[in-house]
């Protein structure tokens, strides 16, 4: 198993105070820790990797086994790591996606009293950006794998029953082919959130009709239209008035109902 050269560990003098008050001497574990997460963020260490092994870290970094040891469980809370007690192969990089951060950012969001219209809000600006952005960078690829969604997947859920769950990852794959990082995290926290929303209120409140599914179908196919043309602005109004449109019709009546409430 070819392993990967391990980078000199992070100097204690150049880890700065956030507090701008007196700097505190990090732990060795935490340098050591701070080392191979560097790594894994500069992607030396991918994806899959196994750490080298005890020994060899132990050396390179000069270090004792219960200090490694510590520095492996650091990254382990981080979900950057993943050990398997009793394998021999060592710990193995696991590159954490916005999941890692959905279900604290939903406790949190039931602790503070969220409701529904505060979801939706926020969905609302992120979508319609993420029009636009696709609309403007976006190239045929992308846009031929949304249109087979479309095409495929979301009829699959009229047809089953999980709309909610079809056109979420229409939406949450629009996101994520706009190229913007920080747009596709936010949107993976939220997307549980806001697939259950939506399928409380089809559920409680709107039942989708035949007639709503071929009218969100003409949306979604001329939302399409304006993103291939390459009309961003065009595809951002759009798709703003689309949001809009559908937050009062299935919501309305739902929107002070708590995001606790909902995700029971």
């Amino acid at each position: 198993m070819a392993q990967t050269p391990l980078s000199p560990m992070i100097d204690p003098n150049t880890v700065a105070s956030s507090t701008g008050g007196p700097i505190r001497s990090p732990k060795t574990a935490e340098l050591v820790a701070g080392t191979l997460r560097r790594m894994v963020v500069d992607g030396q260490l991918k994806e899959g990797d196994f750490l080298p092994n005890e020994a060899e870290l132990m050396a390179h970094f000069g270090v004792s086994r219960p200090t490694l040891r510590e520095a492996v469980r650091v990254l382990e809370s981080e979900r950057l790591v993943e050990v398997r007690r009793g394998s021999r192969t060592g710990a193995r990089v696991r590159v954490p996606g916005p999941e890692i951060v959905a279900r604290p950012v939903g406790l949190l969001l039931e602790l503070s009293g969220a409701t529904i219209s505060d979801v939706m809000t926020a969905w609302s600006g992120i979508a319609p950006l993420a029009a636009r952005l696709l609309a403007e960078s976006g190239n045929t690829e992308a846009f031929d794998e949304l249109d087979t969604l479309l095409a495929e997947h979301v009829p699959s859920g009229y047809e089953s029953g999980r709309m909610a769950e079809t056109t979420g990852d229409f939406h949450r794959r629009m996101v994520e082919l706009s190229g913007n990082a920080t747009l596709t995290i936010i949107t993976g926290m939220l997307n549980e959130i806001t697939v259950r929303h939506t399928a409380f209120a089809m559920r409680e409140n709107r039942p989708m009709s035949k007639s709503d599914y071929d009218i969100l179908m003409r949306s979604y196919k001329r939302l399409m239209t304006l993103i291939r043309s390459g009309n961003g602005a065009g595809a951002e109004a759009h798709w703003c008035k689309h949001i809009d449109i559908a937050n009062s019709l299935l919501f309305k009546g739902v929107e002070n109902v708590k995001v606790r409430d909902v995700m029971r």
